[in-house]
């Protein structure tokens, strides 16, 4: 194994990971929680609040804020502590359980790319596009309708309160952190209690792009922090949660279809991320494609039978969803040191999805306001 990041590896804990969260959440509202809660936040919630928001930065893990941003700043000042992503983590898995507050084997929405065998296609799950392409996987949503899920504002709002999402991709006009917070006021200000689920899709993007120690990330971080601080002073009887999905890993890389002699042992190009890969092995190949993958990778990877990775239960711990299984493979290559493994015309400058602290790793951010709510 790697032996730069031999000592740095953060396995699932599904007790105090982001799909806790939400759960907390859930049960304070008298929504019914679908799993555990989060005692990190649990303490937060023992006071009635008007206003509950959980705003998601994707992509900000705990070593992304501490090279950016100062110990005497709001977010750090205002830290409440540290806790984990889930597995895989990324932002399709994550942000899925901190929006249903189901684990990943649960919900099965794994990675930007997955398995679906109902249409025996690997599918881009946020786009519907079929891998590598602009087609559209089929004339429906797939995983919405192969995999679908309850999210937590519906839950919230059959107990009779109100609850909200703000996101870019449900209100596209919504494209910048200053008209995020601003439309989050907007929304606490109104009277009677209510719950917000917000998320803004940076500084992820940028960590792609430019890699952890660009200064287009330091500036963004910057800006986020002294917005959302703005907003939190401004908020009157608000409890304000802010997270992130996952953290970043600047990576090196290489292309799997430059080693033809793997790929002929394959049933299909790998899907998930390029940090884990799920792997359908042809029978009568596996021995040599363990054998010739570490060989190659065994420094930088653990080649894990899928059969394995379940039993450690790795996705979760909760019953798993009827096509979870189906969607694995035979193998999972889990990334352990800074190599990833792009299957796909992407390549990024850092990445995440694997089980190095840089990646699963996520902070606590809790603004309180003073007052407290009354029915």
């Amino acid at each position: 194994m790697n032996s730069e990041l031999k000592n740095n590896l953060v396995w699932p804990d599904y007790k105090n990971c982001i799909a806790n969260l939400p759960n907390s959440i859930l049960k304070k509202l008298g929504a019914g929680p679908v799993g555990d809660t989060l005692p990190l936040a649990d303490k937060y919630l023992e006071k009635d609040y008007k206003n509950i928001v959980l705003l998601l930065l994707d992509g900000m893990g705990k070593s992304i804020l501490e090279r950016h941003l100062k110990e005497d700043g709001a977010f750090r000042t205002h830290l409440a502590g540290i806790y984990q992503s889930v597995f895989l983590s990324t932002t399709v898995a994550a942000t899925t359980s901190a929006m249903s507050g189901l684990q990943p084997c649960e919900h099965s929405w794994l990675g930007w790319e997955c398995y679906y065998p109902s249409v025996d296609k690997n599918i881009t799950v946020f786009t519907n596009q079929i891998q590598g392409t602009e087609e559209q996987a089929a004339d429906y949503n797939v995983p919405w309708t192969v995999t679908p899920y309850e999210n937590i504002i519906s839950k919230i709002k059959k107990t009779g309160k109100d609850a909200y999402l703000i996101a870019p991709f449900t209100e596209p006009e919504l494209d910048g952190i200053e008209k995020i917070c601003g439309k989050i006021k907007e929304l606490c200000d109104k009277p009677g209690q209510k719950s917000i689920y917000a998320y803004w899709k940076e500084p992820d993007g940028l960590l792609h792009r430019h890699g952890c120690g660009s200064d287009e990330v330091h500036e963004a971080l910057i800006n986020m922090e002294n917005v959302v601080s703005k907003l939190a002073g401004e908020l009157e009887d608000t409890l304000i949660f802010v997270t992130a999905d996952h953290g970043h890993l600047d990576n090196d890389f290489v292309v799997l279809q430059d080693y033809p002699d793997l790929c002929d042992c394959l049933v299909r190009l790998p899907s998930l991320e390029p940090r884990v890969l799920n792997l359908f092995v042809k029978e009568e190949k596996k021995e040599y494609f363990e054998k010739e993958f570490n060989k190659l990778f065994g420094d930088s990877f653990i080649l894990m039978p899928m059969e394995e990775a379940i039993e450690k239960k790795l996705f979760g711990t909760g019953k798993p969803h009827k096509e979870f299984r189906g969607m694995l493979g035979n193998y999972l290559a889990i990334a352990t040191g800074k190599l990833s493994i792009f299957f796909n015309e992407e390549r990024w400058k850092s990445m995440h999805g694997s089980v190095t602290a840089d990646e699963v790793l996520i902070p606590l951010i809790v603004f309180q306001s003073e007052g407290r709510f009354s029915d």
